[in-house]
C-alpha cells in the first residue's frame, strides 16, 4: 500500500501533476515555426472553413476528450468542489492515454448549476471529440448527460454512472451462465440511487433483466410505488428513481434481499450481513461495489455461503468491477469512428466483449501479471484483468462495430484486420516495454542482489519490486545503516533480506572458492577475503552458488570497474568469451538496441561480429526480433581503409558462423534506420532501412551514439544492458533513477527466469 508521504511525492516530484501537453510536430526551423503558425496555418484554417469534417484531419480534435467536473461527487470523497477535484480528473486523463491513447484535457467547472455546464460543454463542442462527464452529484449529472446528447453531434458519456454498470454488466452475463439462471427470471437487487445505481439497474434492463424482478434502495429504504417522496407533486420528486418504484410489502433492504438472486451495491460499506446473503436464493451472486470498502467484505460474504459469485471494486480480491475496462476503450472506438453518440447498442457491444474475452484462454502473461499460475473462467474470474492487453482490441471493436451498425459513425471502418493493426500500435514502447518485463518476472520470486543496498534509489526501487512482485531484493550494506535509511524513507519492506559482506558467516567459503579459481592467477586466501568483503565481489558470489539469481549494481563506479569483480568471478567457471554492454532505445514509433555500448573500446574483427551475436540473443531475450545493422562511416565499400575493413571483415565471419541471422553492412546509420535511403539508393541491402539491432565499431561511436539519441532524441533509454556473462549480471550508471533501477531490476529479474543458470558446486 503507497503512503500519504508516497502519493504527495507522487503527484508533486519534478513538474507538479499528472500531464503535459507536448507537440506532436517539429518546432525547431523557421520553416517549421511558418508552418505551425503564420502563415502556414491559415491554409488548413480556411479548408476547415470550407469543410468542417476537415477539423478531424488538421487538428487534434479527433483523438481528445474533455473530462468535465464540477467536484460534487468525488469517490468516497464527495463534494470536494471543482479544484480538489482536479488531481482525480488529471488521474483519469492519465488513464485514458495509458490504455488507450486517447489524449484529455480536464476541465474543472466552478459551478453547481447544471444549465451552465451544460452551456460550457455545448460551448466547447468544436474542440472536441468527446465529452466524459466525471464525478457530478445526481440528479444534475442524469440532466446534464440527457441535455447534451440530444444537443450536441459528439459522443458524450458520465462514467459514473454507465462504466461500473457497463463492467458489472459483463459480470452478470457470466455469472449467470455459470450458475445456470435465465437473466429475462432473476431478482436483482440494488442499493444505492445515485448515478452508478440508477445506470446499473437502466442498464440491466438492456441486457434483458425484467423491471418488474428489480427492487432499488436508497438511504431512505426500498422505492416502492406510493413512496411519498416519489409523488410528482413533491418538491424533492425524482423521476429518475420513480422509474424503478415497484409495488411491494419490502420496506428495508434487509427484507428486499430475501429469495434475490442479484445484489448490486453500490452505497457505503458495511450494509449487508451475512444473515442478508444467507437469505438470498441458490447460488446467489453479490455484487459489492462499494469503494474503497464494499457493502460487505469478500471473507464474510464467502463465510456465509459456499455457493456464492461474488465481485467488489477491489484489486486484492477476485472479480475487481474496475472502471478502466470501460471509459479509455469506449471513447477509443466512438473516436476511430467519429461518432455522433455514445449509445446503448455500443455499452452493450462493450459489456458482451468483456464477457466473451474472459472466457478466452488467458495468456500466461496476463496471468503473470496478477502473480498467478492460471486464470480460468470461472467464479472468481467472470470479468478480464485491466492489464490485459487484449481488452483493447475485443471491447475497442465491438464498439466501434456497433456505431457502424447503429449509424452513428460517420467514419465507418472498412477493413477491420488494419484497425486491428492501428489499435495495437496505439500505446507507446516504454510502458508496453516495462509491462513486458513485469509480465515476464512476476510472481517467479527471484532474488535480485543490490551492491550498493544502502543507496535511497536502491531502496525506494526495492519497494516498488515488492509492490510488483517482481522478485526478491537482498541489499548488501551495513543493516544498521539500511534500516535507518528504510525508516526514513517511510518504506516497508517486508523481512527483504540484509547482508553486510564485511561480517557475513558466508564470505569465508566464498572466498576459497574464488581461490581455486584464480589460486594460479596469484590470488591467496588473505586477498580473497579482503575482496569478498566488498559487495561487488561479494554479489556476484552469490549468483554463482545459488544463493541469489542475479545482480544489479554499479551506482559507485564506472561499468569496468563494477564489471571486473564479476568477470574475476564468474569466467573460470563459465568460460566466458565476451562480454557486452547494450542500451535499448524506446523511441516514440521505433524500438533499438545499440551495442557494445560500454564495455569493449576498441574490438577487432573477431570480437566485433561476437558483439553482433552476443547483441542478437539479448535483443532476442527482450522480446526485440533481431535485423543487425554493422554500422561504418562507409557505405558498402564506398570508402577503403582498416577501420572499414574490420566491419567488413566482421561481417563475413558472422555470416559464416550464424548463417541463420539477418544482418548486413558495412552501412552508415541512416541506411540502417532509413527506409526511403535504402530504398533509393541500396535497394539490394538486406535490412531495407528497418535494423532494429546497430552494432557500432568501437566504443566512441557507440557511447556518443546512444547519449545523442537519447538527449536530442527523446528516447527513452534502458541500459546498459550487460549480455554474454551466462549469469543475470546488471550494470546501473551512476545517475540512475529509481525508475532505471527498477526497469533494469525488471530485466535481470525477467533474465534469471528465462535462463537455468547452472550453479557451481
Amino acid at each position: 500500500m503507497s503512503t500519504k508521504d508516497q502519493a504527495l511525492e507522487y503527484h508533486s516530484a519534478g513538474r507538479p501533476g499528472k500531464i503535459e501537453v507536448i507537440s506532436s510536430k517539429p518546432c525547431i526551423t523557421q520553416r517549421d515555426l511558418s508552418l505551425a503558425y503564420t502563415p502556414g496555418v491559415a491554409i488548413p484554417c480556411k479548408h476547415i472553413e470550407k469543410n468542417p469534417d476537415d477539423a478531424f484531419k488538421y487538428t487534434a480534435k479527433g483523438n481528445l476528450v474533455a473530462v468535465v467536473s464540477n467536484g460534487t461527487a468525488v469517490l468516497g470523497l464527495g463534494n470536494i468542489g471543482a479544484l480538489a477535484g482536479k488531481p482525480v480528473m488529471e488521474g483519469k486523463g492519465v488513464l485514458f492515454k495509458r490504455f488507450a491513447d486517447v489524449d484529455v484535457f480536464d476541465l474543472e467547472l466552478d459551478t453547481e448549476d447544471p444549465d451552465e455546464i451544460i452551456q460550457v460543454c455545448q460551448l466547447l463542442e468544436p474542440t472536441f471529440g468527446g465529452i466524459n462527464l466525471e464525478d457530478i452529484k445526481a440528479p444534475d449529472c442524469f440532466y446534464i448527460e440527457e441535455t447534451l446528447k440530444r444537443t450536441m453531434n459528439i459522443p458524450v458519456f458520465h462514467d459514473d454512472q454507465h462504466g461500473t454498470a457497463i463492467i458489472s454488466g459483463a459480470g452478470l452475463l457470466n455469472a449467470l451462465e455459470l450458475v445456470g439462471k435465465n437473466i429475462e427470471d432473476v431478482r436483482v437487487v440494488y442499493n444505492g440511487a445515485g448515478a452508478a445505481g440508477i445506470a446499473c439497474a437502466s442498464f440491466y434492463v438492456e441486457l434483458g433483466v425484467k423491471k418488474e424482478n428489480m427492487l432499488l434502495c436508497d438511504s431512505k429504504g426500498v422505492i416502492y410505488a406510493g413512496r411519498e417522496d416519489l409523488d410528482p407533486e413533491n418538491p424533492r420528486f425524482n423521476k429518475y428513481k420513480a422509474q424503478f418504484a415497484q409495488p411491494t410489502d419490502c420496506r428495508i433492504l434487509e427484507d428486499a434481499m430475501k429469495d434475490a438472486d442479484v445484489f448490486c451495491g453500490v452505497s457505503v460499506a458495511d450494509v449487508v450481513t451475512k444473515d442478508m446473503v444467507r437469505s438470498m436464493a441458490k447460488n446467489p451472486i453479490i455484487f459489492a461495489m462499494a469503494n474503497p470498502d464494499p457493502e460487505i467484505t469478500y471473507p464474510d460474504a464467502i463465510s456465509a455461503r459456499d455457493d456464492i459469485i461474488m465481485a467488489t471494486g477491489r484489486s486484492d480480491y477476485p472479480n475487481q468491477v474496475n472502471n478502466v475496462l470501460g471509459f479509455p476503450f469506449i471513447f477509443r472506438g466512438a473516436l476511430d469512428v467519429r461518432a455522433k453518440a455514445i449509445n446503448e447498442t455500443m455499452k452493450v457491444a462493450a459489456a458482451q466483449s468483456l464477457a466473451k474475452l474472459a472466457k478466452e484462454d488467458v495468456p500466461d502473461a496476463v496471468c503473470r501479471a496478477y502473480g498467478v499460475e492460471t486464470l480460468q473462467f470461472g467464479r472468481e474470474y467472470i470479468i478480464p484483468k485491466p492489464f490485459d492487453y487484449r481488452v483493447l482490441l475485443w471491447e475497442t471493436m465491438a464498439v466501434a462495430k456497433a456505431a457502424c451498425e447503429t449509424g452513428v459513425a460517420r467514419k465507418p471502418i472498412v477493413d477491420w484486420d488494419r484497425y486491428r493493426e492501428e489499435l495495437e500500435s496505439r500505446l507507446g514502447p516504454l510502458q508496453s516495454f516495462r509491462r513486458k518485463m513485469i509480465t515476464k518476472a512476476k510472481g517467479k520470486g527471484k532474488r535480485i542482489v543490490f551492491t550498493e543496498g544502502e543507496y535511497n534509489r536502491v531502496l525506494r526501487a526495492a519497494q516498488q519490486i515488492i509492490d510488483e512482485d517482481i522478485g526478491k531484493p537482498i541489499l548488501l550494506g551495513d543493516e544498521t545503516v539500511i534500516r535507518q535509511r528504510i525508516q526514513e524513507l517511510g518504506l516497508d519492506l517486508g523481512d527483504t533480506q540484509i547482508i553486510n559482506p564485511a561480517t557475513s558467516d558466508r564470505r569465508r567459503d566464498y572466498a576459497e572458492i574464488l581461490v581455486r579459481y584464480r589460486q594460479r592467477k596469484g590470488l591467496i586466501i588473505g586477498d580473497a577475503m579482503k575482496r569478498m568483503a566488498r559487495a561487488n565481489y561479494y554479489g556476484p558470489m552469490m549468483v554463482i552458488k545459488g544463493d541469489a539469481d542475479a545482480i544489479v549494481g554499479g551506482l559507485e563506479q564506472h561499468i569496468p570497474e563494477f564489471l571486473r569483480p564479476a568477470l574475476q568471478v564468474i569466467n573460470a567457471p563459465m568460460e566466458v568469451k565476451l562480454v557486452i554492454g547494450c542500451h535499448l532505445m524506446l523511441l516514440k514509433k521505433r524500438t533499438f538496441l545499440f551495442a557494445d555500448t560500454s564495455v569493449n573500446i576498441n574490438p577487432n574483427a573477431e570480437e566485433l561480429s561476437l558483439i553482433a551475436e552476443t547483441a542478437a540473443s539479448a535483443a532476442a531475450a527482450l522480446g526485440l526480433e533481431s535485423r543487425i545493422a554493422m554500422l561504418s562511416y562507409s557505405n558498402f565499400g564506398s570508402v577503403r581503409n582498416p577501420e572499414t575493413k574490420k566491419v567488413e571483415d566482421a561481417l563475413e565471419i558472422l555470416k559464416k558462423r550464424r548463417p541463420d541471422l539477418t544482418v548486413d553492412g558495412e552501412m552508415q546509420a541512416d541506411t540502417a534506420c532509413s527506409p526511403e535511403i535504402a530504398g533509393k539508393l541500396f535497394p539490394f541491402s538486406l535490412l531495407k532501412g528497418n535494423a532494429t539491432v546497430l552494432i557500432f565499431p568501437n566504443l566512441d561511436s557507440a557511447n556518443i551514439g546512444y547519449k545523442l539519441v537519447r538527449e536530442l532524441g527523446e528516447a527513452t533509454c534502458i541500459g546498459p544492458i550487460i549480455a554474454g556473462t551466462h549469469l543475470p549480471v546488471h550494470c546501473l550508471e551512476s545517475h540512475a533513477t529509481v525508475e532505471t533501477i527498477f526497469n533494469t531490476a525488471a530485466i535481470a529479474a525477467a533474465d534469471a527466469g528465462m535462463h537455468p543458470y547452472k550453479v557451481i558446486e
